[in-house]
């Protein structure tokens, strides 16, 4: 499942073709996503697009009356392609522009979604979202204050879109173990100094995927359309029963809330 700074790459990889653009046309061709497409979506034809938004896994074009909510869900890509261009298979959706390109959704598990979102208002999938990690909300007090009497492995807590939006399993992973924290440990149980570190440590591991992936921009106007995750050093994600780079100990793997986890039990306490 594509995780935030691949999102987070969509939305700098189609803005440039998107904004000031009118949509032309909507074409459906499979309404029946995670959720149904709604029907308010044609409302969007004669729409100039303003912004490309991002809110947690979620990219909102704003078009003013209303924003156009699409989710990637576990196996969908966006590319921007001349309209006249013949769809593929799991091909379910094209926003049509007045430059003669279109953005064209692709889903080939139908897990994502395209939702209409009327202005002033917040669909409830976008309801009770945390803090975004990247901006000055997402603090070390943030979550400190949230953890206290939290039994929860501190990698589930930090992985609760309540909590903080947007960190998924390899960058939780990562950050853990730059920040030296044992996966496992009970998230009421980390202290506010340590909180510091893991809070700077999330902040950097995304920054840098998103700096990354900027390298991936052109895919989404060829065939591709998906950045996939990016070539980046990790240091014990997929690396169980190799050697930890800071004390040649051996990365463990256990698995928590159904995710594969990877820890060195040496320098993560």
């Amino acid at each position: 499942m594509p995780e935030l700074p691949e999102v987070e790459v969509s939305r700098l990889g189609i803005s440039p073709h998107l904004v000031g653009q009118t949509i032309s046309s909507v074409v459906v061709r499979q309404p029946k996503l995670r959720w149904p497409i709604p029907d308010e979506l044609k409302l969007a034809e004669g729409y100039t697009i303003k912004a490309v938004h991002r809110r947690a896994k979620y990219l909102l074009i704003d078009i003013g009356i209303a924003q156009i909510v699409l989710h990637l869900g576990m196996s969908g890509k966006l590319r921007v392609v001349p309209a006249t261009l013949e769809p593929i298979k799991h091909d379910h959706l094209d926003i049509v522009l007045s430059s003669g390109k279109c953005l064209r959704f692709n889903d080939a598990r139908r897990f994502g979604a395209c939702l209409w979102q009327p202005q002033g208002e917040v669909l409830p999938q976008l309801q009770n979202l945390g803090p975004e990690p990247l901006t000055e909300a997402f603090t070390a007090q943030h979550l400190y204050t949230l953890s206290r009497g939290r039994k929860t492995p501190v990698k589930s807590f930090i992985m609760d879109n309540d909590v903080v939006v947007g960190v998924g399993n390899i960058y939780a992973n990562e950050a853990l173990f730059m920040a030296n924290i044992d996966p496992r440990r009970a998230a009421g149980r980390i202290s506010f100094q340590r909180y510091q570190k893991l809070t700077k440590e999330i902040k950097d591991v995304l920054a840098s995927a998103i700096q990354q992936g900027g390298t991936t921009l052109k895919d989404f106007i060829q065939s591709d359309g998906s950045p996939g995750y990016f070539r980046q050093h990790l240091r014990v994600y997929g690396r169980a029963g190799k050697a930890c780079e800071q004390c040649e100990g051996t990365i463990n793997s256990v698995v928590i809330g159904q995710r594969n986890t990877f820890f060195c039990p040496r320098c993560q306490r």
